[in-house]
């Protein structure tokens, strides 16, 4: 890794969700809650009987002090990462096409846009660094389940903290909790509900975004039931959205829609009690699996929040292995793009069904071509937002070798690997075998190239000393005694 180019290797993320693949592997409100509360649904069936209500039990009683020092460090570098991705993404044209839209409808000023000058209400705010945090797709990945989760989760609670103050303990217990929520929501549906379209972050990502917020807002159990039913009922995000603006809407909408079922809670707008498992809830009516244990099991005692990766490429993980092995060739052989004759992939079935695009024609369809990656890492030795530009998937030369790529289907490949042959013109044959790529949880980014990864990303947004700081408030989260402090320092003064 220490050979990859530091602007672009370390930058990954990029649209592509498509970090699917990998995942197969692998007290109260001030009001308290009405005496008329709602019945718990009668059409909850025995085997997810009570699955909404023990875990709004668990989000209300966990404790800072309960946290394993471990998923501590876990919720700080998930931090790290999102502030650093949120801050590169947010002069993307897409953020500024969506600034440019709310803008007159935006309410009081209330919250920062990372790395921009403009301040929105909190509901807007949430959306818009969502949506910033996920252009790149360079945000983090819960392998299990190819949920990006601190997405939804932070751009909720960061938005918060600067209308309702807490502290960076608080701050950092409810990321935590939200991204344990949505992930063993996820866990629960995965993979039958992102095979038949769902985009995941989106959709179990509301949970996140809920429960986080509503651990700030000191719901009680019965308010938080009704916080996570009411984000039962604004499931978003479709895979058919890949490759365009659309898809880092999800997350942002995940987001905002999650602080709704919050804030709507705490005043007791109520749901049903049964809205996760009930038998025309949530999981039953978008997925063709329900494993309720994945939900309840364990809680407090293991830590899905502690599984978190984070991307060294800028597009989905299950090209990764690819760009690994490219990049490692190329510079141990010093490669050039006209010694090649062909460059031959041996895949999973999930890599030509998600990144199979031959001829991507703009940047954000580059990310769902494993082509067009391998093509660019090796002429560029990069696999940052640069080469999933429209300028790169446009370049005579990248289109020239991407054509000399091809990729075969064999079962027996797993997700997370590749056996790449490049064949050169004079007849020699280098031959790389990838088992887990850099980013993953058997390879996982050091502290110092998050840190590389995330000053590579803010450099010409934010002053070098300010970027400093703001690395050193994520790593030291838990002394704040404001968090919305990390909101201030990842914007632009006015």
């Amino acid at each position: 890794m220490n050979t990859i180019n530091r602007r672009a290797a370390l930058k990954a993320g990029a649209v592509v969700s498509i970090a699917a693949a990998q995942g197969l592997m692998q007290r109260s409100m001030a009001a308290p809650a009405p005496a008329a509360a709602s019945a718990a649904s009668s059409d909850a069936g025995t085997a997810g009987q009570g699955v909404t209500r023990t875990l709004a039990r668990y989000i209300v009683t966990a404790r800072y002090e309960d946290l394993p020092a471990k998923v501590r460090k876990e919720g700080t570098r998930t931090l790290l990462n999102w502030i650093g991705v949120a801050v590169g993404g947010s002069r993307h044209e897409t953020v500024d096409r969506a600034v440019a839209a709310l803008t007159p409808f935006s309410g009081p000023a209330q919250a920062h846009l990372l790395g921009r000058t403009e301040r929105f209400d909190i509901m807007n705010a949430a959306f818009l660094n969502g949506v910033a945090s996920h252009i790149f797709d360079y945000d983090d990945t819960h392998l299990k389940t190819i949920i990006h989760p601190a997405g939804p989760v932070t751009s909720a609670l960061l938005a918060l903290s600067e209308y309702h103050p807490i502290s960076g303990r608080d701050f950092l217990n409810a990321l935590v909790l939200g991204v344990e929520t949505e992930c063993r929501i996820g866990n629960a549906v995965y993979p039958n509900h992102y095979d038949v379209g769902w985009q995941i972050t989106g959709t179990a990502g509301v949970f996140g975004a809920a429960a986080a917020a509503g651990k700030v807002l000191g719901l009680s159990e019965q308010q938080m039931v009704w916080a996570l039913g009411l984000a039962a009922s604004q499931p978003v995000g479709l895979r058919e959205s890949f490759g365009s603006m659309n898809k880092s809407f999800n997350p942002g909408r995940a987001a905002s829609n999650g602080l709704f079922a919050a804030l709507l809670a705490a005043k007791d707008f109520t749901s049903s009690d049964g809205m996760i498992e009930a038998k025309r809830g949530w999981a039953n009516a978008i997925s063709t699996k329900q494993d309720y244990r994945e939900i309840t099991e364990g809680l407090g005692q293991r830590y899905e929040a502690a599984l978190n990766t984070y991307k060294p490429f800028a597009c989905g993980i299950v090209i990764h292995p690819a760009i690994d092995a490219a990049i490692q060739l190329r510079n141990e052989y010093k490669l050039t793009a006209d010694q090649i004759a062909g460059i031959e992939l041996k895949v999973n079935p999930l890599v030509i069904e998600l990144t199979g695009k031959k001829t991507p024609r703009i940047g954000l369809e580059g990310k769902f071509s494993v082509y067009h990656s391998v093509a660019v890492a090796i002429i560029e030795g990069a696999a940052g937002e640069r080469q999933y530009s429209d300028r790169a998937v446009q370049d005579p030369a990248v289109i020239a070798l991407r054509d000399r790529v091809t990729a075969t289907i064999v079962p027996s490949i797993k997700p997370e690997q590749v056996d790449m042959t490049i064949t050169l013109k004079d007849g020699r044959k280098l031959h790389k075998f990838i088992e887990h790529a850099i980013g993953s949880l058997e390879v996982p980014m050091t502290d110092k190239q998050l840190e590389t990864k995330f000053l590579d990303l803010v450099n010409g947004i934010l002053p070098d000393a300010q970027a400093h700081r703001l690395i050193d408030a994520c790593w030291h989260v838990e002394k704040l005694d404001n968090a919305a402090d990390i909101a201030s320092l990842g914007a632009i003064k006015a």
